[in-house]
């Protein structure tokens, strides 16, 4: 039996899998969200001696099942290959008592290439699948990573263009030289007066638009998104999780059947809902430690049952963090709500309208899945300093909240569980963040930071910043978010 995927909004919109990854976002304005789990054979006495490549196709063809093995045997095979600097993809690094999952192995050094470098395979295979022969425009917003790896995907390939929108002075100095340096005839970088949720506000507002739909379909073009929106971001994101509790059972670390718990650096929600979609295929979870930076309205929500996002935006050291509507906790209030997308539209709506819903009778034991709290600026320093005085091992300052977080979390329980840290980019993304952290002193620039912190940590730089300092711009346009869909119009010639 086919797998089904409904919009959260609306209970008659229902897709198979490349269906949803063509549209990308329901035209309602929900997000397509498997209303039953696959049933699927975790047998972890072979998977701990699987490679990254074959837990991939275990876990995509239970959830991509419109998908033939050749499709996925492509998809797979030219993601994970080369433009990974390990052959394992997803190394587990242990400190102390906890476990680091990198995640920044990939071409942009960030754990977006986990699931972006996947996307525009599974996307024109679903295309071909659907007989669509439309150009498939990629429009997205961006809080630092997920543009880029999206572009570093996406670059010249055939029948696709790009166009990515970021917050001008809400992003580090690498992570904008890295988009907007980034080559590629089909690509488009646009800087916007605002913060994240201005651009991601207005991206949706142009998937929602039938006016510009049209038009794009007049010109044989439409959109789809690399956002965790895209069930084609979120689905490669939950085989990270089996894979590292392969690991940790092939290392002796736990036995089969332990639990373990994953704490994770979360802005927009898709990365820990991943983890929660792992669970429901039988992945062995104890707590889900959502960890916030001090835009830490899913730690309000989580003690409250209330998501207000009517709070004081902090630009911070996490930038990628840095949200105040988390999009995919949508699909999450689909499920506690048992998958009821009636109420869940009207919360949607309420948030949209009043800026704020309450939550309730929602499933408890999902719920209960979850933990959450933040850490403050200086906390996450001290964190990055406390890390790399016992370990030597210098944490980004998104993994930083993660690990600060799940560190008070171990303070305050009595929870046995090993832990692993979700280690989503590698300092070399936040250089002058992460040696000022470590040394008190600031380098004054990004590229004497680089420097500065290959000589602390004794690592290599990265090949994706190596070459950053004398990359010619390429992409300097900047645009009121009002003005982001009059932007898109011109680069496609609308």
């Amino acid at each position: 039996m086919t797998l089904v995927y409904q919009s959260t909004r609306d209970a008659q919109n229902t897709v198979t899998a490349s269906q949803a990854i063509l549209q990308g976002l329901a035209a309602d304005g929900g997000l397509f969200t498997p209303i039953a789990f696959p049933e699927l054979e975790l047998d972890f006495e072979s998977l701990k001696d699987a490679s990254y490549q074959e837990v991939a196709k275990l876990v995509l063809a239970a959830f991509l099942d419109d998908f033939t093995e050749e499709e996925l045997d492509y998809c797979i095979d030219n993601a994970y290959d080369g433009k990974f600097d390990t052959a394992v993809i997803a190394p587990l690094i242990k400190l102390n008592d906890q476990y680091n999952l990198e995640l920044f192995h990939g071409s942009t050094i960030a754990f977006k290439d986990m699931a972006l470098s996947i996307l525009p395979y599974l996307l024109t295979t679903s295309a071909k699948k659907q007989g669509v022969d439309n150009k498939i425009v990629i429009l997205t917003a961006t809080s630092g990573d997920t543009g880029k790896a999206a572009m570093a995907g996406f670059a010249d390939v055939p029948g696709t263009e790009i166009i990515v929108f970021y917050p001008k002075d809400g992003v580090s100095k690498i992570q904008e030289l890295q988009m907007t340096t980034q080559i590629g005839a089909n690509t488009h970088v646009v800087a916007i007066d605002g913060n994240f949720d201005d651009a991601q506000t207005h991206v949706k507002q142009m998937f929602n638009d039938k006016e510009l739909g049209a038009k794009l379909l007049a010109n044989h073009a439409q959109f789809s998104s690399a956002n965790s929106m895209n069930i084609g971001r979120l689905i490669p994101q939950v085989v990270y999780y089996v894979y590292a509790y392969a690991q940790l059972l092939k290392t002796g670390a736990i036995q089969n059947g332990d639990h373990i718990n994953f704490a994770v650096p979360t802005g927009n929600f898709g990365n820990i809902l991943a983890a929660y979609y792992a669970r429901q295929i039988g992945l062995p979870v104890g707590r889900l430690v959502c960890a916030s930076n001090e835009n830490n309205v899913l730690t309000d929500f989580f003690k409250s049952g209330i998501y207000d996002k009517k709070r004081e935006f902090h630009v911070t050291t996490s930038p990628s963090m840095d949200i105040l509507v988390s999009s995919n906790l949508e699909r999450l209030i689909f499920h506690l709500l048992g998958n009821n997308s009636a109420k869940t539209k009207e919360l949607m709506e309420a948030l949209l309208e009043k800026g704020e819903y309450r939550l309730e009778n929602a499933d408890a034991a999902i719920l209960e899945l979850f933990a959450a709290d933040f850490a403050t600026e200086k906390e996450t320093a001290a964190e990055i300093k406390r890390i790399y005085d016992s370990t030597h091992y210098i944490e980004d300052p998104h993994t930083a909240v993660a690990s600060a977080v799940y560190h008070n979390y171990k303070l305050a329980t009595d929870d046995k569980n090993p832990g692993v840290i979700v280690s989503t980019a590698s300092p070399y993304k936040f250089p002058r963040v992460t040696v000022a952290a470590v040394t008190e002193e600031d380098s004054q620039d990004d590229f004497t930071a680089i420097a500065d912190l290959q000589k602390i940590s004794g690592t290599a730089v990265p090949k994706a910043v190596a070459g950053l300092k004398t990359a010619p711009v390429l992409h300097k346009n900047v645009v009121a978010a009002a003005d982001m869909q009059k932007a898109v119009e011109a680069y496609l010639g609308l």
